[in-house]
């Protein structure tokens, strides 16, 4: 039973027995940043409790990975499995245990828009409902198919940051959000759940700004001995809030940040998480380069083991809380030299002008920026790599004028890009 129905049940028995009794909450508050319109929509949707669920568990892992692990708390703990999902240049990741004989269910982001792999996926494991679904931030490639996830699960709670977009995917994910009965939080730095046997402490955000990559959830998930940690496309600076703000960020093995991105990854936040494995979700021949050739040579350097979806597919790891195992579709080997770091995404979109300027001519055909690859778009002028990556995130575009969704373009460059004649909607 949920909190809200709990509370209903409650107040009904005291007013029937004649008793006065104010009601009050003992949830911490949360999101004062945060947007009305959701605020308004979802302020009945309550924080997290225990849901149970019906799935049935998967086939064990094939693949043994020795382990040397202090003791902690791992009384014969059932099976966990963690399914990082090949969807592409996009993010999902699948939970399933059991705990006292109930089956739970957690879904880390919901992949890309553009495709149904994860609602596909999940049933295919025999999952029919989620206790939890987190939505590290609002990009299409996180939150891409959250509509179709919510549509074809029963979910109990839906965790997001707070921020919001106005791209077509996000607006329908929260309206499949607002149409369920699942409850709503927002939670905070220093926040910390039990689902089941499932410790989750969340690391990030303390707040939020509106910046929506660097205020992604940031989470450790801690299964008797073992620990997980997920960081969406928080950067650098808010890896170092992270490891600077008292939370443990210690963990076996951690998602890399933004697909492997060299935005996120620091020596410093390696150092400090201190994985056995890393792992980074992301698409083949993406282009953006992901993962970036430093990010592969800093894990590998340090001695830790990488996988990527790009070249084994999915991977699954499985637990008891002691010992692991790693099964993957696909054989491969990583190699700095099959990435290319050239799209660096920095904050300045000036340098690719000129480039534009040099290559531009009048019988040109027109730059689709709904299907544009990143160094193409650069040649639009106020497009650097940053914006490229923001631009392709909230497709598909109806005319140019919707570029106004991205940051940092406001009226008057709009008018600079329609006044270069490259950006258009087809052709």
């Amino acid at each position: 039973m949920t909190k809200k129905y709990l509370f209903i049940l409650i107040f009904a028995i005291l007013v029937a027995c004649g008793q006065n009794t104010d009601q009050g909450s003992t949830d911490q508050q949360k999101g004062t940043n945060h947007s009305e319109s959701v605020k308004d929509s979802l302020q009945d949707k309550e924080k997290p409790k225990e849901q149970d669920s019906n799935q049935s568990e998967t086939d064990g892992a094939t693949k043994p990975i020795s382990d040397d692990k202090p003791v902690k708390k791992s009384n014969s703990l059932s099976d966990l499995k963690v399914h990082y999902i090949d969807v592409g240049q996009a993010d999902a990741t699948l939970f399933q245990y059991k705990s006292n004989g109930e089956q739970y269910t957690i879904l880390f982001d919901t992949g890309d828009w553009q495709g149904n792999e994860v609602a596909n996926y999940l049933l295919a494991q025999g999952v029919s409902s989620i206790d939890v679904l987190i939505v590290s931030h609002a990009d299409a490639d996180h939150s891409g198919q959250l509509a179709d996830v919510m549509n074809t699960f029963d979910v109990g709670e839906v965790w997001m940051s707070g921020n919001e977009s106005s791209s077509q995917t996000f607006q329908q994910g929260m309206k499949a959000v607002l149409a369920s009965d699942a409850d709503y939080d927002e939670p905070r730095t220093g926040d910390t759940f039990e689902i089941g046997t499932m410790d989750i402490t969340v690391l990030h955000p303390s707040s939020i700004s509106g910046n929506t990559n660097e205020e992604s959830i940031s989470a450790k998930f801690t299964y008797g001995d073992m620990s997980f940690l997920f960081t969406g496309d928080a950067d650098r600076d808010s890896e170092m809030e992270m490891v600077n703000s008292g939370n443990n960020v210690n963990a076996d093995i951690v998602q890399l940040g933004h697909h492997g991105s060299n935005t996120s990854s620091s020596p410093a936040f390696i150092d400090a998480v201190s994985p056995e494995i890393a792992i980074y979700s992301a698409g083949a021949d993406n282009q953006y380069g992901h993962p970036h050739a430093e990010v592969i040579s800093l894990i590998q350097n340090a001695g830790i083991k990488l996988y990527g979806t790009d070249v084994h597919g999915t991977i699954v790891v499985t637990t008891d809380g002691k010992d692991y195992t790693i099964q993957t579709k696909e054989d491969g080997t990583i190699s700095p030299s099959n990435s290319d770091s050239s799209d660096n995404s920095s904050n300045n979109d000036t340098n690719n002008q000129s480039t534009s300027t040099e290559n531009k001519t009048a019988t040109r055909d027109c730059i689709n920026i709904n299907n544009a690859s990143s160094n193409k778009l650069q040649e639009i002028i106020h497009i650097g790599p940053a914006r490229a990556e923001d631009l392709m995130k909230l497709r598909p575009y109806q005319s140019v004028d919707d570029l106004t969704d991205v940051s940092g373009i406001g009226p008057s460059r709009i008018a600079d890009i329609k006044s270069q004649g490259l950006a258009c909607t087809g052709g």
